[in-house]
């Protein structure tokens, strides 16, 4: 995922690595797109030493160079076949450790179950907030013009936080029950 997002980054201009990882961070890809923000300098290098991307020039300001990286055709090419794979490959993805604890919350006094629930709800508000927060960010970057298929990811997002965030407290409310748990 970290190439395609250098790539398409570059694709829209030439930049330094410090100006992606500032674009990324700025549009909140470890949250979304799962790459590991510091991790773009070792995609820079790969896709270099692949010819997927080339330095267009070195800014010099000070005593430092900064190498300005634009993508070449052969990444253009690159850049549609990851998109294509991003696009074909199943992202399903369940909370599989929540499942877990779930399964086995019955072993705990209900009252130690309940507080780890009430954490991980918490966390799924902090997150559903986070989320919120990079909407309106990249609305107000935007000028109020988010492209069609953005506004989708996001809804998206939201939903899936939201649908779990209803599982928790759900299970909350059964938990609470009496003789719910042993």
């Amino acid at each position: 995922m970290t190439k395609l997002l250098v790539l398409a980054m570059l694709g829209l201009k030439p930049m330094t690595g410090y100006d992606i990882k500032t674009m990324l961070e700025m549009n909140d890809a470890e949250r979304w797109g799962g790459v590991l923000i510091g991790s773009i300098y070792n995609a820079l290098k790969k896709l270099e030493k692949d010819g997927y991307i080339e330095v267009a020039s070195i800014e010099t300001t000070g005593h430092r160079q900064k190498a300005i990286y634009q993508i070449t055709d052969k990444g253009k090419e690159y850049e549609q076949e990851l998109i294509i794979e991003a696009l074909e490959n199943s992202s399903v993805v369940y909370p599989t450790t929540l499942y877990s604890g779930i399964s086995f919350a019955f072993k705990l006094p209900k009252t130690r179950a309940v507080e780890a629930l009430e954490k991980q709800k918490k966390i799924l508000e902090k997150e559903d907030m986070a989320i919120q927060a990079g909407y309106e960010a990249k609305r107000l970057a935007m000028q109020g013009n988010l492209p069609a298929l953005t506004q989708l990811a996001f809804d998206h997002m939201l939903e899936v936080v939201n649908v779990q965030l209803k599982f928790v407290t759900q299970a909350i409310d059964i938990m609470k029950k009496e003789n719910s748990l042993a």
